[in-house]
C-alpha cells in the first residue's frame, strides 16, 4: 500500500446522475470552493460544453482562485468514425480551462462490441489517439476504463491491453472502473494486483459505484492492493444506487489506514462539508451516515450511554470531533436517570433526582403513544422544561379552526383561523394558505410576530407524517415530525394524534416555543 493517495471528487458530474440531484452553476461553484478548503487534490466539473449550465460553470471556474484543488475536464475517446483531430468533443476538451482531462473508454469486450459495436483492435485505437491528441494539446490525461471489473472477468487480457495502450499514449494514470457496481471486493483486489503486476510503474486508480454495498470497501481494498487514487462524491451521491462515498473513504483513510490524505485540521471540516453539500441539494442529510451523521455517535440504551459517560471509547470508534461531529446522547424508553440529566444539563437546565426520575416516566408514557423524541429534540428540551417548572409558554390558546374546500372549478382553498392570548391581549387571526397546516401556520404567525418579531426568523425545513397502525387506516395514530431553523441553529419537534392537522399544530407551536425559551442550546443544530 502507498503512503500517498490522491483524492478525486466527481459530485458535479457523476453524483448529478443522481435522481433529483440538481445544482446551478453557481451552486457548483460554491461547491469547488468548499471541496478546495476541505482539501481534495482534484474535482471534476464535467464537460465543459455539453450545456448551457456547463459552460457557465467553467467560466467561472476560469476566475475561481483556488488554494488547493485542480479542476478536471470529462469527456470520451474519439468517434469511431472521426479521428481525433476532427472530433469535436476533443477539441472542446483541448481547449477549455481545466488542465487535466478524464478520458473515459471502454475496457470491456461485452461493450466493445454490442454497444460501440467496434473491433477490439479499433477500440484500442481510439483509446490510444484521443490521449495521445490531448497530451498533444499541453492537458495532462487520466483514463477512465469503463466497466473495468466485467471485462476483467470476462477477458483479462483485452480489458488490461486497453491500459496498457491508454498508458503508452501518455496517459498518467489509468482509473479501473466498476461502472456496473456489481463487484466484490475479493475480485477487486485480485484485479488491481494483476493490473499493477502487468503493468508495473504505471499509476492505478479506482472509481467504484454502490450497487452491491460494497464501493467503500471496494475502494479501501483496491488502494490496499496499490491503488494510488479514489473517486468518489460526497455522501455517495450518484446514479442508481450511489458512487463510493468520498467522505467515509477519507475517513477511513486517514484515521484507521493511517494515510493522511487531508491536513490534520482540515479532517474535523468533514461533518460540515457533507452537510453543506446536502443543503445546496435541498436533501435532509442522512442521519445514520458513518462519521458525519447524526446518529453516528448517538447513544440510546442506558448502558451505552452511561459506558461513553465514562470513557468514550467504550462505545465509539473515533473521536467524533476528529470528523467535526459530537457525541449525542438519545432519549426514548430506554434511557435513564442520568440521560436525561446530561441531556438537561446540555440544554443549561439544572434537573434534581426526582424532576428527572419524573421526566423518564413521562417519556416512557409519551412513546407508548407513538411520540419520538429521537427526532425532535426541540420538543424533548419543551418536556424538561415543563416537568422542571423552566418552561415559558409562548401564548395561551383559545381555539384553532381550518377549513378546507374544493369549489367547482377544481381550486382547493385551505383556511385556517387562530384565537390565542398574549401578555393578557387577545389576538385573532385568520390566514389561508397552501393546505391546511400551511394556513395555520400563517395564522399563528401572524399573531405571534406582533409581540415577539424574532419568531418570524424560523422557517420549517422539513415535515414529514407517518402512520403508526396502519391496520386502522384513516382513523390511524399519526406522527408528525417538523425540522426549523431560524439560520443559526435547527431543531426538530413532533406531534402525535389521530387528526392529522391537530398533530401538525403540536409540531408547530413546539417549533416556534422552543425558539423562544431563555436559555436554550444554540449552534448545536
Amino acid at each position: 500500500m502507498n503512503s500517498t493517495v490522491q483524492l478525486y471528487d466527481a459530485t458535479l458530474r457523476d453524483g448529478m446522475g443522481g435522481g433529483g440531484m440538481s445544482l446551478t452553476a453557481q451552486e457548483k461553484l460554491r461547491v469547488v470552493e468548499r471541496l478546495d478548503e476541505l482539501g481534495v487534490d482534484m474535482i471534476e466539473a464535467g464537460f465543459p460544453s455539453s450545456n448551457p449550465k456547463e459552460a457557465e460553470l467553467f467560466e467561472l471556474l476560469a476566475a475561481a482562485p483556488l488554494s488547493h484543488a485542480e479542476i478536471v475536464a470529462f469527456g470520451m475517446t474519439r468517434r469511431r468514425d472521426r479521428t481525433a483531430d476532427d472530433d469535436e468533443g476533443l477539441s472542446v476538451l483541448a481547449a477549455s480551462i481545466a488542465p487535466i482531462v478524464t478520458l473515459v473508454g471502454k475496457s470491456s469486450m461485452l461493450h466493445v462490441e454490442k454497444v460501440v459495436r467496434v473491433t477490439p483492435e479499433q477500440n484500442l485505437a481510439m483509446i490510444a489517439d484521443s490521449i495521445a491528441f490531448l497530451v498533444g494539446q499541453s492537458k495532462r490525461v487520466l483514463f477512465d476504463a469503463e466497466h473495468f471489473f466485467d471485462g476483467w472477468r470476462a477477458d483479462p487480457r483485452y480489458a488490461i491491453e486497453t491500459l496498457r495502450v491508454a498508458a503508452d499514449a501518455g496517459s498518467e494514470r489509468v482509473v479501473l472502473c466498476d461502472t456496473n457496481g456489481g463487484s466484490l471486493p475479493s475480485l477487486v483486489t485480485e484485479a488491481v494486483v494483476a493490473v499493477g503486476e502487468a503493468l508495473p510503474g504505471v499509476a492505478i486508480g479506482i472509481h467504484t459505484h454502490d450497487d452491491a454495498g460494497c464501493a467503500v470497501a471496494n475502494s479501501l481494498v483496491a488502494i490496499e492492493a496499490g491503488a494510488t487514487q479514489v473517486q468518489g462524491t460526497i455522501n455517495g451521491i450518484g446514479e442508481r444506487t450511489g458512487n463510493a462515498n468520498l467522505v467515509t473513504i477519507i475517513a477511513d483513510l486517514q484515521i484507521k489506514m493511517g494515510l493522511e490524505v487531508l491536513p490534520a485540521e482540515n479532517l474535523a471540516k468533514l461533518t460540515e462539508t457533507a452537510h453543506f453539500v446536502d443543503e445546496l441539494l435541498n436533501r435532509a442529510p442522512n442521519p445514520s451516515q458513518p462519521y458525519v451523521g447524526k446518529n453516528a455517535f448517538a447513544h440510546k440504551a442506558g448502558m451505552h450511554a452511561a459506558g461513553v459517560s465514562a470513557d468514550s471509547s467504550t462505545f465509539e470508534h473515533v473521536e467524533p470531533s476528529s470528523v467535526g461531529n459530537r457525541s449525542d446522547v438519545i432519549v426514548s424508553e430506554l434511557a435513564g436517570r442520568a440521560t436525561i440529566s446530561d441531556k438537561g444539563n446540555s440544554a443549561g437546565l439544572a434537573l434534581d433526582d426526582a424532576t428527572s426520575a419524573r421526566i423518564v416516566e413521562r417519556v416512557k408514557q409519551l412513546e407508548h403513544l407513538g411520540y419520538q423524541f429521537e427526532a425532535a429534540d426541540g420538543s424533548f428540551e419543551l418536556l424538561m422544561r415543563r416537568e422542571s417548572g423552566q418552561y415559558e409558554p409562548l401564548f395561551r390558546l383559545e381555539g384553532w379552526r381550518v377549513t378546507v374546500e374544493q369549489r367547482a372549478d377544481g381550486e382547493i382553498v385551505s383556511e385556517a383561523t387562530i384565537a390565542i392570548w398574549i401578555n393578557e391581549q387577545r389576538y385573532e387571526r385568520s390566514a389561508s394558505g397552501n393546505g391546511p397546516v400551511n394556513a395555520l401556520d400563517s395564522a399563528l404567525r401572524s399573531a405571534v410576530t406582533e409581540v415577539y418579531p424574532e419568531v418570524g426568523e424560523v422557517e420549517l425545513v422539513n415535515y414529514k407524517v407517518r402512520i403508526l397502525d396502519e391496520s386502522h387506516g384513516t382513523d390511524a395514530v399519526i406522527r408528525v415530525l417538523i425540522d426549523a431553523s431560524d439560520g443559526e441553529d435547527q431543531w426538530g419537534t413532533i406531534g402525535v394524534g389521530e387528526n392529522v392537522i391537530a398533530a401538525s399544530w403540536q409540531a408547530l407551536v413546539d417549533s416556534l416555543e422552543y425558539r423562544q425559551q431563555q436559555g436554550r442550546r444554540k449552534g448545536d443544530g
